[in-house]
């Protein structure tokens, strides 16, 4: 499984033309503007994979990107965004939700959170609101080349040691896009959750 040989696939906007599972599935999700997109794009190698915006909330839509015939990398709406009609948050709510609650096909799910401000009061309800789904969860603490050796571990041990509470099993690390910081630990975790999900009965289509 080659991450960087990721392509665009489809959008969808609609949970009931999300496609017919065929290989296993990593979503990534994110609050606004902590980094969501540069991740998938550094993960890949590419700089324009997945649209990096300056304006929250500006992908509203969930995104396909093929890895070779091996696994689809999946780029949810951002959460938490301000200034976005009621609708569009209703709509998050059931598009995301359908997604995660009953694809067969996901394997896990990675949540990007700025390592500055880590674990904010929108970050936990969405831990929370993951919760009942079982997912299996990997946190990408970005930007951690804002902060210093000493804080990126200090903030480190404070979310792994949270997380026991808030989404017991879930696991942490440390992750720049632009240092290149803590990519063979993320592509370890997806190849590790796409291999276990290829153990499991295949998919049936959704």
């Amino acid at each position: 499984m080659r991450i960087e040989n990721a392509r665009y696939v489809l959008s969808v906007h609609d949970p009931r033309k999300l496609p017919r599972a065929s290989a296993p599935e990593v979503a990534f999700i994110g609050r606004s503007n902590a980094g969501k997109s540069s991740a998938l794009n550094a993960l890949a190698g590419r700089r324009r994979l997945a649209f990096v915006s300056k304006t929250p909330g500006r992908t509203q839509l969930i995104n396909f990107f093929a890895v070779d015939d091996d696994a689809f990398l999946v780029d949810l709406p951002g959460y938490g965004f301000a200034g976005v009609p009621r609708e569009v948050r209703a709509h998050w709510d059931v598009l995301v939700g359908e997604y995660v609650f009953h694809r067969e096909a996901l394997a896990g799910v990675v949540v990007v959170m700025d390592s500055r401000h880590p674990l904010t009061p929108q970050d936990e309800r969405l831990l929370d609101w993951l919760l009942p789904s079982g997912r299996s969860v990997h946190i990408l603490l970005s930007k951690a080349d804002k902060l210093s050796a000493q804080a990126g571990l200090r903030t480190l041990a404070q979310v792994r040691a949270a997380l026991s509470r808030v989404y017991p099993g879930a696991t942490a690390q440390l992750f720049s896009s632009l240092k290149r910081t803590g990519m063979a630990e993320a592509q370890a975790c997806i190849e590790a959750w796409v291999a276990a999900h290829k153990q499991k009965a295949p998919a049936k289509g959704e």
